[in-house]
């Protein structure tokens, strides 16, 4: 299957040569590799395999100012330095279309459907009700997290095991997500949880195939590629029933009936009208929602399971940092227990997570927009990027800038907490902004031109404070209740590599044993 698709993607690129050829156009915006068309094109197979590399290269060379990476079919305009990412964050809509970026991206209208593309009033749920009960849910997350690693690690004893950390924790964020999405006991069922994330690896494996094809090329084409119908199909199997009902009763008894479910389906139907109020579209919608809390929010701002996936590996590759993130853990639940209250006292494990995905982007680039003005987007130095571009940040580039933080190649999990530790120190001095900024901006759900891992700006990612609190409490649950370290010592299982994406190893292990 992989030679038959590598192959497809050489046929496809040779086919549309010519397309690509015509894409190339002189610009003003410096390009990374060469204006020369032949190397151009090399520098652009080049970034299928080696995407970081090629980003680094054009962020050194064109420092604080925009530059352009080829792709197969076109360019990629990234926008280089603090200034810039500002600019590109708070830009409005009208000139630089954050939704038309994610579709993009992900390939919407051919992976999820074009409804999802023009209407993404699910965003909405997530912003507002998701964020808004958080702390009231909280309960069942926690409930969900204690039960899903006891059934999915089944760990006797207090022997080591190897752990195949990818998909077991996919397993275990497919759970936790649906206790809040369409509860029990839905959220256990094997077989739902198993169509949820098998969707989920479609959609980017599969938009990532997409975005390689000529434009001209993918009504006919991405249809072959796209799961969208077989999997709405698999689900209303299972979820469409209870949809049904709870349309029912919302029509015959209104949304404030004694015991309405306080989960997603609730929450989509305050706001879903006319056309969206089916069970095939609600579920299209839960599919969405499922994918961003399994493997990336719909802003493709954080990879939730990726980023439990890497903290693990760099938990084994630094184990320094393991007692006292138990001990942070144990104090905080003894003295104000499990809520969502308490994980905000757990500053070390925030750190930890925050620093961990500084140093594990989802890949070279973040924060796509599209521009959607006819008469371009021009940045206060004067550049403009033409209509119908895609403009991103660089971020790993970004996170690994010594001028944004110091030593920046070296992992150090606790470098947030010790920012706000000292901010919280001088936050009282009117005189030390810098400190006081540092108390406040250091906590992983925060954003800034120097940590884009959710965006930043008016579309940083909306789920993010779940994800925080899915993420805090499962990593807080296994410092107190396991053991982990790596299977060899001193070895990180390698990424994958594809493009714009970036992957821990599906098949990447570590050792793990119940502490009794």
């Amino acid at each position: 299957m992989a030679t038959t698709t590598t192959l497809l993607i050489y046929v496809l690129a040779a086919v549309a040569s010519i397309a690509w050829l015509r894409s190339r156009n002189k610009s003003p915006i410096p390009a990374t590799g060469s204006e020369n068309i032949f190397s151009s094109y090399r520098t652009a197979l080049q970034y299928l395999f080696h995407s970081m590399d090629v980003v680094q290269q054009g962020r050194s060379q064109f420092p604080d100012r925009v530059f352009r990476v080829p792709t197969l079919f076109g360019w990629n305009y990234v926008a280089n330095g603090s200034k810039l990412v500002t600019e590109l964050a708070s830009a409005p809509e009208k000139f630089l279309s954050f939704e038309r970026g994610v579709a993009e991206n992900l390939q919407t209208e051919y992976t999820m459907g074009a409804e999802i593309a023009m209407n993404p009033y699910h965003i909405g749920a997530v912003r507002g009700g998701l964020t808004r009960n958080l702390a009231r849910c909280f309960p069942d997350v926690h409930d969900e997290i204690v039960h899903a690693f006891n059934n999915v690690l089944a760990l006797e004893g207090k022997e080591w095991k190897t752990m195949t950390v990818l998909p077991q924790l996919m397993q275990i964020v497919a759970r936790t997500s649906n206790r809040l999405f369409v509860g029990l006991p839905l959220c256990r069922n094997q077989e739902y949880l198993d169509m949820n994330i098998d969707y989920t690896v479609h959609i980017f494996m599969r938009g990532q195939l997409i975005r390689l094809l000529p434009e001209f090329l993918k009504p006919t084409l991405a249809p072959l590629f796209s799961s969208k119908n077989s999997s709405l199909r698999r689900a209303l199997k299972f979820i469409g029933p209870l949809l049904e009902e709870r349309l029912a009763k919302d029509q015959e008894l209104g949304a404030d009936y004694p015991d309405r479910p306080n989960d997603l389906i609730s929450w989509l139907l305050d706001i879903a009208t006319d056309e969206e109020r089916t069970a095939a579209a609600l579920e299209r919608r839960i599919l969405v929602i499922n994918m961003a809390a399994i493997h990336t929010s719909s802003t493709a701002a954080i990879f939730r399971f990726l980023t439990l996936t890497n903290a693990l590996f760099d938990l084994t590759m630094y184990p320094e940092h393991m007692q006292p993130m138990r001990e942070e853990a144990e104090r905080v639940i003894a003295e104000e227990g499990w809520s969502k209250a308490s994980l905000a006292s757990m500053h070390k494990i925030d750190s930890f997570l925050r620093e961990s995905q500084r140093l594990n982007s989802s890949g070279p680039l973040a924060m796509m927009r599209r521009v959607v003005a006819p008469e371009g987007f021009t940045f206060s130095d004067g550049t403009t990027i033409p209509d119908g571009a895609f403009l991103s940040v660089p971020a790993n580039a970004i996170h690994s800038d010594p001028d944004n933080y110091a030593n920046p190649e070296v992992f150090d999990g606790f470098r947030f907490s010790r920012q706000r530790k000292a901010g919280a120190a001088t936050a009282a001095d009117p005189d030390d902004a810098k400190a006081s900024g540092a108390f406040f901006s250091g906590h992983m759900v925060n954003t800034s031109t120097e940590h884009v891992a959710f965006g930043h700006g008016r579309h940083a990612c909306p789920g993010r404070f779940f994800a925080a609190t899915e993420l805090k409490t499962m990593f807080a649950h296994m410092l107190i209740n396991y053991d982990v370290k790596a299977e060899v010592e001193g070895v990180r299982p390698p990424d994958l590599f594809f493009g714009e994406i970036r992957m821990p190893s599906s098949k990447g292990r570590i050792m793990i044993r119940k502490r009794v």
